[in-house]
């Protein structure tokens, strides 16, 4: 039987490195993950004690296509609370994950072989995506002096449509107002469709994100539950559409998915009533993220990306190798500490770049960092 060639799209990198480590640790090891954008910490206790007593009390059927009504208002009131948005509830659709939602705006608005630009460094799934829907990536190659984000000067004739993320993965670089609104202008002006990844907001450290909803009504926003809610595995996201195209996504939504999980969103609404325990994780990674600048470059990994949010070092390290998957490997055999290769990001660059993620605990980062000096200072 053969296999169609949507399906060739490259692995997931970081995915083979977490599975390296599972071995390592499978036969005895003590490994530090600094490889996965995975919060250390669990769902909130909040949302814990209510998919216990719902479970209980009702069978967790499905639920409509675009999610629980009180889940949708309360996402709307988030707008409100953090960007003073007004924002109609029904412009939100709850989704499986981030993921769904990039699955639904895809095909809510592009035809087979369009054109969709993308950022590089950047998150590596939407090239993937896009190609397994049978559309066609534009790797937007983002320079240093633009903070590894793309600027309107970027951007190639003949786009259909333009995705960024601020806060980025890998980067953690943020988009400012002035930035946002020349990209969502510039892509206004030439008829392309403008998504706006937003799933870090909540994780910054000096400035507020910004969201695409502040500038302009016109735009798809996609978000989740599974960073600054600590919820990945819940599998609970949700995506701010126009308002003409709700119903089209929704139709989509119902065969693609039928609902994302009812207990996730259950959880996911219980979540964002626990401000105080979410608060406190936004704290110990504020306290990680200090002390990987201060110990990255100390042991000898010293050209970093400047990190706004999300909780990622993206690490220039070109004079250390120019096989960034072979160093990783080399790092968690000889240091057993996970980290990410940047090829999984840059195709082009990433051969000479690392990702540091610091999302687990502050006694695992301070581990690591020891680690990796002294494995520095050996090699």
């Amino acid at each position: 039987m053969r296999n169609s060639r949507r399906s060739a799209v490259d692995p997931f990198i970081v995915m083979d490195v977490m599975e390296a480590a599972r071995v390592a640790e499978a036969a005895g090891r003590h490994i530090i993950h600094m490889e996965v954008g995975q919060p250390g910490t669990p769902a909130p206790a909040g949302a814990l004690e209510a998919v216990t007593r719902e479970m209980a009390a009702q069978p967790m059927g499905y639920t409509v296509a675009l999610g629980i009504p009180e889940l949708r208002a309360r996402i709307a009131r988030l707008y409100k609370d953090w960007y003073n948005v007004d924002l109609d509830p029904a412009r939100v659709i709850v989704t499986p994950g981030s993921s769904g939602a990039f699955l639904l705006a895809f095909a809510a608005l592009f035809d087979n072989g369009d054109r969709v630009g993308i950022g590089a460094p950047g998150y590596p799934s939407y090239r993937q995506i896009l190609k397994a829907l049978g559309l066609d990536p534009v790797v937007i190659d983002a320079a240093a002096e633009n903070r590894l984000q793309p600027v309107p000067d970027d951007l190639p004739e003949g786009l259909d449509g333009l995705m960024v993320a601020s806060p980025a993965n890998p980067t953690a670089t943020m988009l400012d107002r002035g930035a946002l609104s020349a990209l969502i202008g510039a892509a206004a002006d030439r008829d392309v469709s403008f998504i706006s990844d937003e799933i870090y907001h909540g994780i910054e450290y000096h400035r507020k994100a910004v969201s695409a909803l502040e500038i302009s009504d016109d735009v798809y926003v996609i978000n989740s539950f599974s960073k600054y809610f600590s919820m990945t595995g819940w599998r609970v996201g949700w995506m701010v559409v126009p308002e003409a195209h709700v119903r089209v996504v929704e139709r989509l939504a119902q065969n693609m998915f039928i609902c994302a999980p009812h207990v996730g969103q259950i959880a996911a609404l219980a979540a964002m009533q626990c401000g105080g325990e979410l608060q406190a994780n936004l704290a110990v990674y504020a306290e990680n993220r200090r002390l990987m600048l201060e110990g990255l470059p100390t042991a000898g990994f010293g050209s970093i990306a400047p990190p706004d949010g999300a909780f990622y070092v993206y690490a220039d390290v070109h004079d250390l190798t120019d096989d960034s998957r072979a160093f990783a490997a080399e790092i968690l055999r000889h240091a057993g500490v996970a980290v990410t290769p940047g090829l999984d990001f840059d195709e082009a660059r990433g051969a000479g770049t690392l990702r540091f993620s610091y999302a687990r605990s502050t006694g695992d980062i301070r581990e690591g960092l020891t680690r990796l000096k002294d494995f520095m200072g050996r090699r």
